[in-house]
Formats: structure tokens, C-alpha cells, sequence
């Protein structure tokens, strides 16, 4: 699993036929201090997610685990969105604030 935010979202109207009803998201990849790692990946989102928030995602084989995904040709799936992110005792993110506590 990997952590990433919410960058925006993907419209392709031709496409594989597996593929048709899902949505796509633009997810750019976050580091453990929640910073981004300058990587994105386009992941099908299997939870709702929107711009802006931090999710959970899961790429490769392990992509294709999710209800929706199953037997599809998916390489990234957002399975979760974070409510909370605590690296050794520090609030890294919380839902609905600006910006976690420092120090």
C-alpha cells in the first residue's frame, strides 16, 4: 500500500471495455513526512475519494483485489481514504484540518 493525495481526476471516453463505469484519479505519491514525491500514478477509485484528499492506494497485482477491480487490467486502486496519520506519536494529517500539528 502506498500513500498519496488526491490530484485530480481522469476522463477517458474510449477505452477498454473492462473499464467502462469506473472512475479514474490522478494521485500523486506522498513520502512518510507526508511530502510529495514528485511521482503520480492513475488510479481507479473504488471508495469515493475526491480532489485533495489523502488516500491509501494499492498498485499492481494487489490493484486488482478490490470488488470493482477483480479480473480487470487496473495497475492502481484507491481502496481507502485516511482520516488520520500518526508517524511515531507525531500527527502527520487529519481529515479537515489545513495542516497537522507541529511539534
Amino acid at each position: 500500500m502506498h500513500l498519496g493525495r488526491v490530484a485530480g481526476t481522469l476522463v477517458a471516453s474510449r477505452k477498454e471495455p473492462l473499464m467502462e463505469g469506473m472512475k479514474f484519479l490522478v494521485v500523486r505519491q506522498l513520502d512518510a513526512a507526508g511530502g510529495e514525491t514528485g511521482g503520480y500514478v492513475v488510479a481507479v477509485d473504488a471508495v469515493g475519494a475526491g480532489v485533495g484528499e489523502v488516500v491509501l492506494y494499492a498498485s499492481g497485482s494487489s490493484a486488482r483485489q478490490t470488488e470493482i477491480t477483480r479480473d480487470r487490467p487496473v495497475d492502481a486502486v484507491v481502496m481507502a481514504i485516511v482520516d488520520i496519520w500518526d508517524v511515531e506519536g507525531e500527527e502527520r494529517y487529519h481529515k479537515g484540518r489545513e495542516e497537522a500539528p507541529t511539534g
